[in-house]
């Protein structure tokens, strides 16, 4: 006698989670992978607390994977500076990925490029996390190879645009549609200046249209928007480093400043269009 197994409504979704469990076992695993990586070293332990503080303004996990990151990628970083994202972006890439650091060039003067630089390079041989970092010269509104040419999968900037004004900021955006790849991704986080608004009152803040307009006139197309780094509670009526973390006022209005937190930010996802 034939024994007939009718499938339940109950049991179908059972083989349906399960077959999910094994696509994901031999699919997404990978790209999960990948995530994980970014995640850990945003919690890593070579991070300070302090810098570990900034989390909450900077969003650093939902940032990077609005711009499309994962640990497999070739990136720029332009400008690290004191290394804020560098701390994240090693790790995360280390043994998968590569990342430049295009950082100023020590010129053998007593200068604030020579110092920066001096100071990264430090930084990067104080812990095994960053052994794998690659620096490249950058010069702001002259031609700089930020990486060779057509490898880069992600360029990024943070809060830099205001330091190299228009003709700068026109030459980065041409040096960094040279080092993508095509189809490849220049993420721009800058300290937002409010539409109509005085540029010489909010110094350090930037435009966002003109952002967009500078970027497309590189030769790239804007992909996406986020607020991932928005602030509605600053206004800008400022300049940018009245608010934290430097706090450039010191103790008067200090409650006032801290209660605002970090500067209200564009988020800007732009492409290099396919050939």
């Amino acid at each position: 006698m034939k024994i007939i197994k009718t499938l339940t409504a109950a049991s179908l979704l059972t083989l349906t989670l399960a077959g999910a469990q094994t696509a994901y076992a031999h699919g997404d695993k990978e790209h999960a992978t990948k995530m994980n990586q970014l995640s850990a070293a945003i919690a890593g332990d070579h991070r300070s607390d302090k810098n570990k503080a900034r989390d909450m303004y900077r969003h650093p996990k939902e940032t990077l994977e609005f711009f499309g990151f994962h640990s497999a990628m070739t990136v720029v970083e332009i400008t690290p500076g004191g290394g804020w994202y560098t701390e994240i972006l090693a790790p995360a890439l280390k043994g998968k990925g590569k990342l430049y650091g295009a950082q100023y060039p020590d010129t053998g003067e007593d200068n604030y490029f020579s110092k920066s630089r001096k100071n990264l390079e430090k930084k990067l041989a104080s812990n095994a996390v960053f052994s794998e970092v690659e620096l490249t010269d950058f010069v702001p509104r002259k031609e700089s190879t930020l990486a060779p040419a057509g490898t880069a999968d992600l360029v990024l900037t943070f809060r830099n645009l205001h330091n190299w004004k228009d003709a700068g900021v026109e030459q980065v955006f041409k040096d960094a549609y040279k080092a993508l790849k095509a189809g490849g991704v220049l993420g721009v986080v800058e300290h937002r200046l409010p539409e109509g608004s005085d540029p010489e009152k909010s110094r350090g803040y930037v435009s966002q249209s003109k952002t967009i307009a500078q970027a497309k006139a590189a030769g790239f197309k804007l992909a996406a928007k986020s607020e991932i780094n928005a602030n509605p509670k600053d206004l800008a009526q400022y300049k940018v480093w009245t608010l934290p973390p430097a706090l450039a006022n010191g103790e008067k209005d200090k409650e006032k400043y801290l209660a605002i937190g970090e500067s209200d930010r564009m988020t800007l996802k732009f492409v290099k269009p396919k050939k």
